[in-house]
């Protein structure tokens, strides 16, 4: 136990440089367990540290420890959360809960048999935290972190706090918003920058890496989220990744699932599979006319999960059309509906339609919108593409 004491303070104690991420104000941290799911790479241990640092400093109330440590192959998380909570301890925060078997069950015990201890733990956003697991719908809430939104990394880059908007505020307020971000900063000036490598957090610490830390961390959700967790036999990798590959290669994709299911030498079903798969790791999005992302539904259209993807997948075809589009379903998409639309991009939540696209862009209509790239200053139902990143 001593151990991870020591290893929690040095890990606390290091400071690593912070990125105020708006999902620390959005969670109940009164819950007894709290999951945070996130991509590879994404921040989630800077993000729990940062907790850890703010609320606890190096007391020894709280404890965070990796389930990567091969300590964990010898004993259950509950002996250790035992151990722990009869030592004093109130907050255990556990990284990286899908490396340990059981998980569920060892953590329902805790909560069942140790009442005063909170338990806050990390997992791969393609971990199945309810289903199939009844007990942890009833005990657990669950919240993923997300890559930088633009408005994140534009306050990292310039030092600014500029706060989280509303999709409303966006909508009827965007002309009067705008003069005073622009006052301080130049959004445009930062905007490619951040379609090419600023969603996920590496550019930090090595910027000249970036590309290679994102490939890495897609291979490793491919080998070893999306497979091992889905139960995926490895030999299939392959088939994997050239599906990937193909919808960064043709996107904005379309897909035509019997074509797909003979390039990959694969079934319909597996396809659509496949599919789901993806969309859970982070790694694509699905559009659908109806909404209904069901697991045997053919989307209408299928986007990489954000620009940066983009980038190191298909860099042969990177063009205006497809950062704009990608970029606004990433940003709006997290915390609202988007659906394909008959003369439009997008619909979001049911009501409002959007046609993305460059500067010229316009818009028809009451609830019709225009993302357009390229202007600082919208005007009427026209939307600089930019502040769409200030959702969250």
């Amino acid at each position: 136990m001593e151990y991870f004491f020591e290893a929690h303070k040095l890990l606390v104690g290091a400071g690593d440089v912070k990125i105020v991420r708006e999902l620390h104000h959005e969670i109940d941290w009164s819950a007894r367990v709290i999951g945070i799911k996130g991509f590879r790479g994404v921040g989630k241990t800077t993000f729990l540290l940062n907790f850890i640092r703010e609320r606890y400093g190096d007391s020894r109330d709280c404890l965070y420890v990796n389930l990567n440590d091969f300590y964990f192959s010898k004993r259950r998380i509950f002996s250790f959360a035992d151990e722990f909570y009869k030592r004093g301890g109130k907050v255990l925060v556990l990284d990286q809960i899908h490396k340990y078997p059981d998980w569920s069950d060892e953590l329902r015990q805790c909560y069942d048999e140790l009442p005063g201890l909170q338990l806050i733990f990390s997992s791969s956003p393609v971990l199945r935290i309810f289903e199939g697991n009844d007990d942890m719908k009833e005990i657990a809430k669950i919240y993923h972190l997300e890559g930088l939104s633009f408005r994140e990394f534009l306050n990292y880059k310039t030092g600014s706090s500029f706060g989280k908007l509303s999709l409303t505020d966006i909508l009827a307020s965007h002309k009067e918003i705008v003069p005073d971000i622009i006052r301080d900063v130049r959004p445009l000036a930062y905007f490619p920058e951040y379609l090419k490598s600023g969603f996920y957090p590496y550019f930090i610490k090595n910027p000249e890496f970036y590309s290679e830390s994102l490939l890495r961390h897609v291979n490793l959700a491919l080998e070893i989220d999306v497979t091992y967790l889905n139960q995926i036999e490895l030999k299939y990798l392959p088939r994997l990744r050239k599906l990937l590959q193909l919808i960064g290669a043709q996107m904005p994709f379309s897909p035509n699932v019997s074509k797909i299911s003979t390039d990959i030498e694969t079934s319909r079903t597996t396809v659509l599979n496949y599919l789901r798969y993806l969309k859970n790791a982070k790694l694509i999005n699905l559009l659908f006319e109806n909404g209904n992302n069901g697991q045997l539904q053919k989307p209408e259209v299928v986007y990489l999960h954000n620009t940066n993807l983009l980038h190191i997948i298909a860099p042969d075809n990177i063009n205006n059309r497809n950062l704009r589009t990608t970029f606004f379903y990433n940003q709006v998409g997290y915390q609202h509906s988007v659906k394909s639309a008959k003369g439009s991009d997008f619909r979001v939540n049911n009501q409002f339609e959007f046609v993305v696209g460059g500067k010229y862009t316009q818009a028809e209509g009451e609830n019709t919108f225009a993302a357009a790239d390229m202007i600082e200053i919208g005007e009427g139902n026209v939307i600089p593409l930019w502040l769409f990143g200030f959702l969250y």
